[in-house]
């Protein structure tokens, strides 16, 4: 992990901005979507730099990751492969080899709006925190619970540490395992592992105790 990780400031920080920054190409269609800046700027990445600097993850794990990143954009944001690739995973309308919403995990049924994501719906309404989208999209989706998380960071702090033992990271390494292993181009991989690795040096560096649920999927 980065040794300027030290005071609290300073890791709600990183943790905000590990949220900010993946949290987007997990949610955005290349193309169409609304993170077209937040894809160029990886592309034109200096990934040495870029790794000396990421939080949470060691250098060399995080160079990697981003290597992988960037040589998934070498050929623009509206590359068929990378665009193709992003609504395979993401969208469909065939089946997703690694969907991206927590409950299709450790429901028993494999389903949406499982329980999982009830729980996470009722969570947040008792601490006071907003939905980020419509009643009718599942607040467990990958991308949305790592912006809600650097959401939480900057705004809710002293909530982070359930948030994250109870609704993220019970759940997110496996699906992460999964799409990385899915994953047919070098962007979705390095976000992938990228986002895996990031996450549990944030446990680590919370000390936090996960219950690992029973996984269906």
């Amino acid at each position: 992990m980065d040794e300027n990780m030290q005071d609290g400031s300073d890791v709600l920080e990183g943790i905000a901005f590990v949220g900010e920054t993946l949290g987007p190409f997990f949610l955005q269609d290349p193309k169409t979507g609304e993170a077209g800046a937040a894809f160029q700027a990886l592309a034109a990445l200096d990934v040495d730099a870029a790794a000396a600097e990421w939080p949470f993850a060691g250098e060399a794990e995080a160079r990697a990751c981003l290597a992988l990143m960037k040589e998934g954009l070498a050929h623009g944001i509206e590359d068929d492969d990378l665009v193709w690739e992003y609504r395979r995973l993401f969208v469909g309308p065939a089946p997703k080899p690694a969907p991206p919403w927590g409950s299709v995990y450790t429901d028993r049924e494999c389903v949406v709006f499982g329980e999982s994501t009830l729980a996470l719906r009722a969570w947040m309404r008792a601490q006071g925190i907003a939905r980020l989208v419509d009643d009718k999209t599942p607040e467990d989706h990958i991308g949305l619970m790592l912006v809600l998380m650097a959401w939480i960071a900057r705004n809710q702090p002293a909530d982070l540490d359930d948030y994250l033992r109870l609704h993220l990271l019970p759940w997110s390494p496996h699906f992460l395992d999964e799409l990385a292993e899915a994953a047919k181009q070098p962007f979705y991989e390095g976000l992938a592992r990228l986002a895996k690795a990031s996450l549990e040096g944030i446990q680590s560096e919370r000390a936090l105790d996960v219950a690992y649920p029973r996984f269906y999927r």
